[in-house]
């Protein structure tokens, strides 16, 4: 491909293509910067609805809005040339029926630009996910742990062991049934996850699932170390972004109340010296 090439964009039926092959690379964004960065080197940026507690500081993704997500999407949709955007959709935008699920995964499309959404749930959302599927909206699902569902789980647990794994199992070959065109594993034991993998044809992304996925997920704001007080044990950090932001704001907030910032090349005089004149 010449330097003045159009960029492919990744579409839905080429992940799905991906399965067995090299590992798919995912991260959240919630802005055009970080979408553009992300874009970079990633397969699939997901507008997840983390965007509730990363960004708008609520204390679950249970508040998170249609009208948040449209916002989100669109500013990501804006930094994506390459990578496949995927739009998470909010609780309470799909679970009453199929018919609410699919006004609302169209209008996340057509007001965003992006070419899929996410949903969760397994089995019990066989059928709305399929509904989905025939008319047009692919869907990537989201089984394990189901962080809109925290209140019935009883926390952010592993989601799976002993007498659990049958209906993950069971929750996995319901949504390939269904027609997801991939499938995120969720806080899921290592073992099981691959065994998931190897019983599917769609890819798996796991996020605290183990290396024997498809692909991985992470949100980007985790693997740069952002927040200084939440390491989850499934993430790694890439970065310590938290404290070299904390120091720099130390050194600015030092600077302007010694009134060492701004110095003169931050300043402007009042008259151009003449070398500067035109």
């Amino acid at each position: 491909m010449s330097a003045t090439s159009p960029v492919r964009p990744v579409l839905p039926p080429d992940i799905r293509a991906r399965k067995g092959g090299a590992p798919l690379v995912v991260l959240t964004a919630y802005s055009t910067p970080v979408a553009r960065l992300v874009d970079a080197h990633c397969d699939i940026t997901l507008v997840g609805d983390s965007v509730g507690m990363v960004i708008h500081g609520l204390p679950s993704t249970l508040g998170v809005t249609m009208e948040m997500m449209i916002l989100h999407g669109r500013a990501v949709v804006r930094g994506s040339q390459k990578a496949m955007p995927v739009i998470d959709m909010p609780f309470g935008s799909y679970e009453e029926s199929p018919q609410q699920a699919f006004r609302n995964a169209s209008r996340l499309m057509a007001e965003t630009g992006a070419p899929s959404v996410k949903l969760e749930g397994g089995q019990h959302m066989a059928e709305t996910i399929a509904f989905l599927t025939a008319r047009g909206v692919p869907v990537m699902a989201h089984i394990g742990l189901t962080p809109q569902s925290v209140n019935t789980l009883g926390g952010y647990k592993v989601v799976g062991r002993a007498d659990e794994a049958d209906k993950v199992m069971a929750d996995a070959r319901a949504v390939e049934a269904a027609g997801a065109f991939s499938v995120v594993l969720e806080k899921v034991p290592e073992g099981l996850a691959g065994r998931i993998t190897k019983a599917l044809a769609i890819p798996t992304i796991g996020i605290g699932a183990g290396v024997d996925c498809d692909g991985q997920v992470l949100v980007v704001d985790d693997m740069l170390g952002l927040f200084t007080d939440f390491r989850p044990k499934f993430v790694k950090r890439y970065a310590e972004l938290g404290k070299d932001a904390n120091a720099a704001i130390a050194a600015y907030a030092a600077e302007v109340r010694s009134r060492s910032f701004p110095a003169a090349e931050h300043s402007f005089p009042d008259v151009l010296p003449a070398k500067d004149k035109t």
